[in-house]
């Protein structure tokens, strides 16, 4: 009899996903390029909380997907399954309850919908961003189209195909949940490659997508939340975040009725890509750059997104100067609070994630020796973390506020040296 640890199995294993094409997208490969059997980062919210799966040995789901369509085939093998009983899960009936009914079953008619989606599949909804890259085939130079696509549920068909792809949140998205597709607000852009093939013709690939909601904001305005963004794993590691993130950006800033772009409670790998948009939006903008620190003080920007600092002589004076000499630039420090707020609401930009970009920009500009300066920074950053955590340290006598609010600030520093070396 076999120990209870072979008829166990890791469901972040067993699950095998597969982005699938047909042959034609196959031949413009390059040869570095894989889109099939990668694994999950997560299986819990299907699987429960352990991951495992009991009852079999060897045991492999392989759920593939038409790469365009998302058309979905189930298959669950094993070399061996224990005598049926309460205890052996059923993984096919569990896995059921999250995706939509109509998967093939069969190989062959699964291949032959592929074949048939690669021709007539196009994105729904409007294309709203376009980005290309250098092909990686020899055999087919010139560029690969990638197109971001915004759809509500109202537009015919995306309903249905929202529900093929969103069982992505659940596996690479910590804490991800299914959405009610009955509240009212969502919408949702949608990235996708488009390849021509060797005859011209073009098909498209879907490679991740982000859902935001509406919420009201007084008095006639709305904020959009982001509240879902995936990209799956052969596409990661690219720069598509980057770009799918750069496209809800500028459709927000299209929108009249759109006050501001917020992040529901974003993970770590997804601050940093919206620190280092945002940053490089901002060090781009040349009239806000300008107003910020001066003539001088307006950073270079050059390939890639890559900035080179320039020398400024227009920061805060050190201690003991003259009032007239303080810095020219409305960043100050201490920045001009009226002047940032009127930026922050034509950019669109949530308060405190506003205030941490001008506090990183302050610091990118900000002369080590510049004493009345680098206490101004130090005031302003702080008031910030004590206005942010207020509940938190009020609880706190004297001294132990002081000394958390410095070792936080601290912190704060060392996390923006941090994304600060990533856009320079």
């Amino acid at each position: 009899m076999a120990a209870t640890s072979d008829w166990t199995a890791n469901s972040n294993e067993a699950l095998v996903l597969s982005l699938v094409r047909a042959r034609e997208d196959k031949q413009v490969l390059g040869d570095n390029e894989s889109y099939e059997a990668f694994q999950p980062t997560f299986t819990y919210p299907i699987y429960g909380e352990d991951e495992k799966i009991y009852g079999y040995q060897d045991l492999v789901i392989d759920l593939r997907f038409a790469s365009g369509s998302l058309a979905q085939f189930l298959s669950v093998h094993y070399a061996e399954k224990l005598v049926a009983s309460s205890t052996v899960d059923d993984v096919e009936g569990t896995l059921k309850q999250f995706v939509p009914p109509g998967w093939e079953t069969d190989e062959e008619a699964f291949l032959a919908r592929v074949e048939k989606d690669a021709t007539s599949f196009t994105p729904i909804g409007r294309r709203v961003y376009s980005y290309t890259r250098p092909t990686p085939s020899a055999s087919t130079p010139g560029d690969i189209e990638y197109e971001v696509y915004h759809a509500t549920f109202d537009d015919p068909g995306f309903r249905e195909y929202h529900r093929r792809m969103q069982i992505f949140i659940l596996l690479y998205i910590e804490a991800g949940s299914y959405l009610n597709e009955e509240e009212d607000g969502w919408e949702f852009v949608v990235l996708f490659e488009k390849r021509k093939r060797k005859n011209g013709t073009a098909a498209y690939h879907f490679i991740g997508y982000s859902s935001l909601y509406n919420f009201y904001c007084f008095p006639e305005n709305v904020r959009m939340r982001l509240s879902q963004f995936v990209i799956l794993p052969p596409y990661q590691r690219q720069g598509h975040g980057s770009e799918l993130y750069k496209a809800i950006y500028q459709y927000i800033l299209t929108c009249p009725a759109v006050s501001e772009l917020t992040v529901e409670d974003p993970a770590e790998a997804f601050e940093d890509l919206r620190d280092r948009n945002d940053l490089r939006m901002l060090l781009a903008d040349e009239q806000f750059m300008k107003e910020g620190f001066g003539t001088q003080g307006v950073t270079a920007s050059h390939g890639g997104g890559r900035v080179q600092k320039t020398k400024s002589h227009i920061r805060a004076a050190p201690m003991g100067a003259p009032r007239g000499t303080m810095s020219q630039g409305k960043m100050g420090p201490p920045v001009d609070k009226a002047w940032a707020e009127k930026w922050r609401k034509d950019l669109k930009i949530a308060t405190r994630q506003f205030q941490r970009l001008v506090e990183m920009l302050i610091m990118l500009h900000l002369d080590p020796a510049d004493l009345r300066g680098a206490r101004a920074f130090r005031l302003q950053a702080k008031e910030r973390i004590y206005r942010f955590n207020f509940e938190i340290l009020a609880q706190l006598d004297k001294e132990e506020r002081l000394q958390k609010l410095e070792e936080t600030f601290q912190s704060v520093c060392e996390d923006y040296t941090r994304l600060l070396a990533m856009v320079r």
